[in-house]
């Protein structure tokens, strides 16, 4: 194995009360093999392919010897693959990323005058929220990456709300992602973009510069993988220097 940057990593979240979610540890070793630790109350029903699963990421990363525990309090497979694959990329440096299956019924677009009366915030760590968000019937659903993540779990957002836009099935609302401001912003859109997000907020936004640079880098990921549907911006005046800005941020894109 090549580039690893530490030999264990953990990922997730526990709790006595937790439920969809998952929490794993990660232990690189020299030899024996794969093993897999699975604690779960559907270990009976489920424990083989959640153990499957884990071996196909492991297998997909070329990790040949590694201990993973996981504790499952009814994980989805998006879920647990994304757990999963943060706590591999904390230990290996890799381009990789396993990617869940695509559904059909997220394959679609908004137009630029679609209705966005009511708008679904979900924390973009917390799985469970978002399973069945769009039985509620908001016009937009937005899984954020920006405030309601705290920083040391920002980068398993990105992985947990990659794999929800291509597994969740929101049953039509416009499917939005809060991302960061600034550079974080720029390092979300690769784990958005090419996933049929239709709308992205853009926080605290005080200059047409800001636009300008997220336009860049999309049109970098749109040649990259290959997507043409379109992803409208919405940016959010929070600051008096924004208001000041406000038209010139308007047009700039």
């Amino acid at each position: 194995m090549k580039n690893i940057k530490q030999s264990q990593a953990s990922s997730g979240n526990k709790g006595a009360k937790l439920r969809s979610d998952c929490f794993v540890s990660l232990i690189l070793k020299e030899s024996d093999g794969l093993q897999i630790e699975l604690k779960s109350k559907v270990k009976a029903l489920y424990g083989g392919s959640i153990e499957k699963l884990a071996i196909n990421i492991l297998q997909h990363f070329s990790i040949e010897h590694a201990l993973l525990s996981i504790e499952d309090t009814g994980a989805l497979p998006f879920t647990l693959s994304a757990r999963i694959e943060s706590a591999i990329k904390q230990c290996v440096e890799t381009e990789l990323e396993f990617l869940p299956e695509l559904i059909t019924e997220n394959k679609y677009s908004k137009s630029k005058e679609s209705f966005r009366f009511s708008r679904l915030y979900l924390p973009g760590n917390s799985p469970s929220m978002m399973i069945n968000a769009g039985v509620h019937q908001p016009n937009g659903i937005i899984l954020d990456l920006e405030d309601s993540v705290a920083l040391n779990k920002k980068t398993e957002a990105q992985l947990l709300v990659r794999n929800a836009l291509r597994q969740v099935n929101f049953y039509g609302a416009e499917r939005m992602v809060r991302i960061n401001q600034g550079k974080q912003g720029l390092k979300d859109l690769k784990f958005v973009a090419p996933h049929y997000v239709n709308t992205l907020l853009i926080p605290k936004c005080e200059s047409a510069n800001e636009i300008i640079e997220i336009d860049k880098e999309i049109d970098k990921l749109r040649i990259l993988h290959g997507f043409d549907y379109p992803i409208y911006y919405m940016p959010i005046i929070e600051s008096a220097l924004g208001v000041e800005k406000a038209f010139e941020i308007a047009s700039s894109s």
